[in-house]
């Protein structure tokens, strides 16, 4: 192992010398601590972070069917059928069958859901604005394009 370590430092630098590295390492503890935060804000709403994904997503586009909703969250379609059972019981949202095919259900959400939506997103921007006040309209826009960059270049093709 001593071998390994001193052929590392002879022939490339260690990563976190790499400034690249350095600030990627940034980026995921500051994606850390806003989850984090956002997560505890949320916790008196009853709501988790994959619930309020849910919700912003049928706001958007109401009467999305479960497969629709999966792929557009960038998950699986067991992991969309864990969360939707537990905002029905909050009467959050509700399912009903497609109209031209039975086996589909399209999901919209109640009122209580769009409510209790308002509420999240009321956390959720004030959350954004608090982090972001400390760049300027130019740093976010630069921040924003290389985070679009960086989605476009991983994504599956």
């Amino acid at each position: 192992m001593n071998n390994n370590r001193s052929k590392l430092n002879n022939t490339q630098a260690l990563p976190w010398d790499n400034p690249r590295f350095r600030n990627w390492v940034a980026l995921v503890r500051a994606e850390k601590a806003v989850v984090r935060e956002l997560t505890r804000a949320l916790a008196p709403l009853n709501l988790k972070l994959g619930q309020l994904d849910v919700l912003m997503n049928l706001y958007r586009h109401p009467g999305q069917s479960q497969h629709d909703l999966a792929r557009r969250l960038l998950v699986g379609r067991s992991n969309i059928t864990m969360l939707l059972p537990q905002l029905e019981k909050q009467g959050l949202l509700r399912r009903e069958s497609d109209a031209q095919d039975k086996r589909i259900m399209r999901m919209h959400l109640t009122k209580a859901g769009e409510e209790r939506l308002m509420e999240a997103l009321a956390i959720y921007t004030a959350l954004i604005d608090r982090v972001m006040d400390q760049s300027s309209v130019e740093e976010c826009d630069q921040m924003g394009a290389i985070m679009r960059k960086i989605t476009e270049s991983l994504k599956d093709e």
